[in-house]
């Protein structure tokens, strides 16, 4: 068996409670790798089109990557997989900590999840065996409770845990998956995947190690990033929240629903702000030095308890400057409730700032929102919110269906100021500031993602930022908010590349070159893989992403955004800029040729198909 995978994957039917371990052949790993691309094949081959995400039909993947549980800065985390129940496309979320190397130790690279369960349960998976346990008493706690509960039954306090709180357990379209309580899989409603499979989570625990071609050669090529101790630093003292300050001064802070990018009160949402009045620690994921996660505590006005982590930039972005609320405790309490109820931080926030802009627009009366005063800046109101969403309560109930849903039940001009794009919610990146990204989220196979996009600001000016593109052809920098056939051909490039790293399951934020990631594959795996290698299976990720969304009915006239994207911004530095619609029509098209996709199904083309060997798919 190739190095850096254990060659089992474990099948299991929740309908008829039977447990499976099954093998792949050495090639299939290195032409799917694992994660994102792996996803993809999966859900192309077993999930037919048509089938409901919340039925007992669609399948469930837990998947890990050649890199999942190397010794190394970044290689904690796994994917998670399934037909979305928000978007009904494609749906992947990746997610660090602890789970996804315990999985490896444990024996499997795969989780593939099928059917339904009669009753609540959990699966626990310990040094190669498998066994469906009841979870009947874990319905409706929340994700510490739980993780607790199942230490304790399994008499382990080291047990690696996946989980879904109340979010999934009701079926809120967006909820997620935690991993180690307080590690987000965020996107896509996997959460409510699992709780319509009525699986409470999953429990895993190992004492092999990863087999390894190379260690030596692994350790050597991550020397350089161990020994950068500034990047752990800076880090350790802000994680994401490090470019706050920097979004609101450039203009690209959501705020207020997407209505502009900068935050009077942006100041007090800052990196600096959380380390001076609620930070009281970092945490990290397996084998990183880096600890960029926040961990927060307060008792007063919010009781807030240090086990549910703390918030990053995205959370800060969408219950703070989106939702027009500056006080920092209060974003924080926001994000302690989605972690324990399992909910998404952005399309939690999003759909809020969606229903405040509805109240303060005349869409939504008082009666509509139960009475609740669900303005621009009322915390306590968003607070009160998110507990109806998980609850699916009053009006949490229609938020809990997403954006694009609600603004159909809305009506009126709702669904031009609905943020989102392929039915999820946008992430705190403003589409006017970087057109290109707005591009990304239109054709996105997942829907809106920041991950998987082209951040425009990567290529505006000369210096040492162009070296990594200069590897891939693209040679001169571009205006910020120019979008152009060049920059098309840098997103392109871009997302093989980032489907690459999320195959691999390497961390975006540990600052490893390609050269790096090509490096470290070859010496865990043992193969003497390329750049050009590796950029096809990324290819073949996206591609087959594409082909499993245009099996389920999706086409070129799906690739949309909402009218705000072309509307002026009216206030900040990017006071005045939008997106050209004819402009934007104009590189999506330039995308689906440069891709191999038909224009006007957006299928991928049986030529692309063949050429990156996938014949089986041509059918």
């Amino acid at each position: 068996m190739t190095n850096g995978y254990l060659g089992k994957s474990l099948r299991v039917n929740l309908s008829d409670e039977k447990v499976v371990v099954e093998e792949q052949p050495d090639d299939f790993y290195r032409t799917y790798m694992g994660g994102r691309a792996m996803a993809a094949y999966f859900l192309v081959r077993e999930v037919a089109p048509g089938v409901d995400p919340l039925g007992p039909e669609n399948k469930l993947y837990f998947l890990t990557g050649p890199l999942t549980g190397a010794p190394v800065p970044g290689c904690g985390r796994n994917s998670i997989a399934a037909r979305s129940p928000l978007t009904g496309r494609f749906g992947e979320s990746q997610v660090g900590g602890y789970f996804g190397a315990e999985l490896k130790r444990a024996g499997f690279d795969h989780v593939i999840v099928e059917g339904q369960a009669a009753r609540p349960v959990y699966l626990w998976i310990h040094d190669g065996q498998a066994e469906i346990r009841d979870a009947t008493a874990l319905w409706g706690l929340d994700i510490v409770a739980t993780q607790e509960a199942i230490r304790a039954e399994l008499d382990d306090h080291l047990v690696r845990t996946a989980l879904i709180g109340p979010g999934g357990e009701n079926l809120v379209r967006y909820a997620c998956v935690m991993n180690d309580v307080n590690h987000a899989a965020g996107r896509s409603g996997m959460g409510a995947v699992m709780g319509s499979k009525r699986l409470k989570g999953i429990a895993v625990r190992g004492h092999d190690h990863v087999p390894i071609a190379n260690p030596e050669r692994l350790r050597a090529c991550a020397q350089k990033i161990i020994e950068d101790k500034k990047t752990q630093e800076q880090w350790k003292r802000y994680g994401t929240t490090v470019g706050t300050s920097g979004m609101n001064a450039s203009g690209g802070l959501p705020t207020r629903n997407f209505q502009t990018g900068y935050f009077e009160e942006g100041d007090r949402l800052s990196g600096d702000a959380l380390n001076e009045s609620l930070l009281i620690d970092v945490g990290t994921c397996y084998a990183c030095l880096f600890r960029c996660k926040r961990i927060v505590e307060a008792s007063s006005p919010w009781t807030i308890d240090r086990r549910f982590g703390g918030p990053e930039y995205e959370t800060i972005a969408a219950f703070g400057s989106n939702c027009g609320v500056s006080d920092l405790a209060t974003v924080c309490k926001a994000n302690e409730l989605c972690v324990a109820y399992g909910l998404d931080t952005i399309s939690t926030g999003v759909a809020i700032g969606f229903a405040m802009e509805c109240q303060e627009r005349g869409l939504l009366s008082e009666r509509d929102l139960d009475e609740l005063d669900l303005r621009f800046g009322n915390g306590e109101a968003m607070v009160r919110a998110i507990k109806m969403i998980a609850r699916r309560q009053g009006i949490g109930d229609l938020l809990a269906e997403g954006v694009m849903r609600a603004a159909e039940r809305i009506g009126g001009d709702s669904s031009n100021f609905a943020m989102q794009a392929g039915g999820q919610e946008f992430p705190m990146h403003m589409a006017r500031q970087k057109p290109t990204l707005g591009v990304a989220y239109a054709i996105g196979a997942a829907g809106a993602d920041h991950g998987l996009g082209f951040h425009d600001t990567s290529l505006t000016t000369e210096g040492p930022g162009m070296l990594p593109w200069r590897e891939l052809g693209i040679l001169k920098p571009e205006p910020l908010t120019q979008l152009s056939i060049s920059k098309v051909r840098a997103l392109i490039y871009g997302q093989c590349w980032r489907t690459v790293v999320d195959s691999a399951l390497v961390c975006l934020l540990v600052p490893y070159s390609r050269t790096d990631v090509v490096e470290l594959i070859s010496a865990a795996t043992g193969w003497n893989t390329s750049l050009f290698e590796l950029m096809k299976v990324g290819e073949r990720g996206i591609t087959l992403a594409r082909l499993f969304n245009t099996r389920q009915g999706f086409t070129r006239k799906d690739d949309r955004l909402p009218d705000r994207c072309f509307q002026p911004v009216p206030t900040g530095a990017m006071a005045g800029a939008s997106i050209d619609r004819g402009k934007f029509e104009e590189m999506v098209d330039a995308y689906y040729e440069m891709m191999g996709w038909d224009p006007a199904t957006g299928q991928p083309r049986r030529g692309v198909l063949l050429e990156l060997g996938l014949e089986w798919a041509v059918p």
